[in-house]
């Protein structure tokens, strides 16, 4: 007589398929919340922050303040 127990088979047919279903939503959802999350901290203020830069800058007072300083090899300052 034995006495030993039958260990139940685990279910291989269709498992990856099965288990698909369940994450695949899963990881698309979340994927989904990490892009917008990273566009409205990162992309957006970096966005304004370029927009507020720009919006008071001067190029031709910066021009004229590194070719004062000599950054130029073709524009001589102004004293020179």
């Amino acid at each position: 007589m034995k006495s030993t127990m039958s260990l139940v088979k685990p279910a291989m047919r269709g498992l990856l398929a099965k288990r698909l279903r369940f994450h695949l939503p899963i990881a698309f959802g979340l994927a989904l919340v990490a892009a917008v999350a990273f566009k409205f901290t990162v992309t957006e203020p970096r966005k304004q922050a370029y927009a507020d830069f720009y919006k008071h800058y001067d190029s031709m007072k910066e021009f004229s303040a590194m070719r004062e300083a000599g950054v130029f090899e073709s524009v001589r300052p102004t004293g020179k």
